[in-house]
């Protein structure tokens, strides 16, 4: 069960960190695109917004270059707010006299001597937060005036922003004073989104405004679908490897498990023909005692009895067919000798692979086996693998249909690997109903069996296997409730002299 959770929450991490990386890189890939488009409106709108503030420039020097200078003449001048709606009114002063409207004359007339002195057009008056300002133009022998509104002056047909809709706000900006083009969308707190922005400065040096843009993105902005899909898309990749994978460990624990059944029923024939031989021997063994004796004493016998010594030859020649049909049976179908493929192991490793095999019983008994194989440094035993695998394999499946017996709540199973002396030991505990006392004596006796319909060997035959590998296999009551099986088997060093 903790190898499973351990399983599971890999992949859960897994798609946690696929699905992070793929939605800082939507987000990273969607913010990048939102800060071009945004830089890209922001520099269109301060093109156009120069062009407008130059044209004032040039409006202003042609009519100090075309105005004929005669007082007594039309002003066209003021003919000009008819063709641009944003110059609301033009003024103009003649020779020496003074400016109109008192409250701006000393503006007007300080801007134009800077405009003499700098040969340029000069702001006088600037409101912006009514989106108004003047510009001076200082000339000989009448000099201009022009009150501009700022409003009209943007270029709505082809301002790249919907103006209503647009999240940009943009104005223009000189000092303290402000003038909004644009609202957009209110900005929020600095730590709940991210925030673009353009200042740059008109290119008219007689309308020295900055052009602000600022652009607010909010985390409800960011592609939420795609990140959403994207997760989708990556669970469903990790969920088809985590199937290809699974079905992976299925095949290849069946086929241990196959090789496993092989082994173990070869075994159990070779216990059985063991057996066999030791139950046929001894009656054989008489019958052919007798029937040689019978022969001996029929000898004695008057001579007409050669039909009865014929009959004994009979049988002794079919009593020693039986032993030899015995023996070649049991020479043909015998274990080989445990130990003669014997080399070093980590008993830890062995029984993680036992418990992997097992998985699907330990599972569907809702048991949780209690084994750390990192708890303590690895214990090295000379063994034969098939050989240990089916002991482990054995000692496990006996435990696991031991629990069958309580209710599922109260299953502990406990496997433990230590050391002891120059043996290594492998403990499988369990809380079952434990093993009666009359039948602890008999417990690793060939067909002896304390389970309904077992058959009895593999007790035997894993105690047979232990021997033969230079160790031992032992039973005992465990407190307060079950059975614990003790493998003991050689350790690596103990086995090569003491060296490791």
């Amino acid at each position: 069960m903790k190898q499973w959770l351990r399983t599971q929450g890999g992949w859960w991490l897994a798609w946690l960190a696929l699905t992070a990386a793929g939605a800082v890189w939507l987000a990273r890939t969607e913010l990048a695109q939102l800060q071009q488009d945004f830089e890209t409106d922001a520099r269109i709108a301060h093109r156009l917004m120069s062009q407008q503030v130059v044209q004032y420039d040039a409006v202003l020097a042609t009519l100090a270059l075309l105005e004929p200078g005669n007082t007594g003449a039309d002003h066209p001048e003021q003919r000009l707010p008819s063709v641009y709606p944003s110059i609301l009114r033009v003024q103009r002063r003649e020779g020496d006299g003074p400016w109109p409207e008192g409250k701006q004359a000393d503006a007007l007339a300080a801007a134009e001597a800077r405009s003499r002195s700098q040969r340029r057009a000069e702001l006088a008056a600037l409101d912006l937060a009514q989106g108004r300002y003047q510009l001076v133009m200082g000339a000989t022998p009448v000099s201009y005036a022009l009150e501009i509104d700022l409003a009209g002056s943007v270029p709505w047909r082809d301002w790249p922003m919907d103006p209503k809709q647009s999240p940009v706000r943009v104005s223009l900006q000189r000092g303290a004073q402000q003038f909004v083009l644009q609202p957009g969308r209110a900005a929020q707190a600095a730590t709940s989104g991210w925030r673009f922005g353009l200042t740059k400065a008109l290119a008219s040096p007689s309308q020295p405004f900055d052009l602000v843009a600022e652009r607010h993105v909010g985390w409800g902005e960011l592609p939420w679908r795609s990140i959403a899909g994207w997760a989708v898309a990556t669970a469903l990749l990790l969920a088809g490897l985590w199937t290809a994978q699974r079905q992976r460990i299925a095949r290849r624990r069946a086929e241990e498990l196959l090789r496993l059944g092989q082994v173990a029923r070869l075994n159990a024939l070779g216990e059985l023909s063991a057996g066999l031989a030791h139950e046929l021997n001894q009656p054989l063994t008489a019958v052919l005692a007798n029937a040689q004796a019978a022969r001996r004493l029929l000898d004695d016998d008057p001579p007409d009895l050669a039909t009865a010594r014929d009959a004994m030859g009979q049988a002794v020649e079919q009593a020693r067919r039986a032993a030899g049909v015995v023996g070649r049976l049991r020479r043909v179908i015998e274990r080989p000798e445990a130990g003669g493929d014997a080399k070093p192991l980590v008993l830890q490793e062995v029984v993680r692979s036992a418990m992997h095999l097992l998985a699907p019983e330990f599972a569907q008994r809702g048991v949780a086996a209690q084994f750390d194989a990192a708890a303590q440094a690895p214990v090295r035993v000379q063994a034969e693998a098939v050989a240990l695998e089916q002991i482990v394999h054995n000692l496990l499946m006996n435990a696991l249909q031991a629990l069958d017996l309580v209710p599922a709540s109260e299953r502990r199973l406990a496997v433990s690997v230590g050391r002891n002396g120059q043996e290594g030991v492998l403990t499988v505990t369990d809380n079952g109903r434990g093993i009666a006392p009359e039948a602890m004596p008999r417990l690793f006796e060939p067909f002896f069996s304390t389970r309904e319909g077992g058959l009895g060997l593999g007790l035997s035959l894993s105690e047979t296997l232990a021997s033969g590998m230079g160790g031992s296999l032992s039973a005992a009551h465990a407190a307060p409730r079950g059975a614990r099986f003790t493998l003991l088997l050689p350790l690596v060093a103990a086995s090569r002299g003491g060296t490791a």
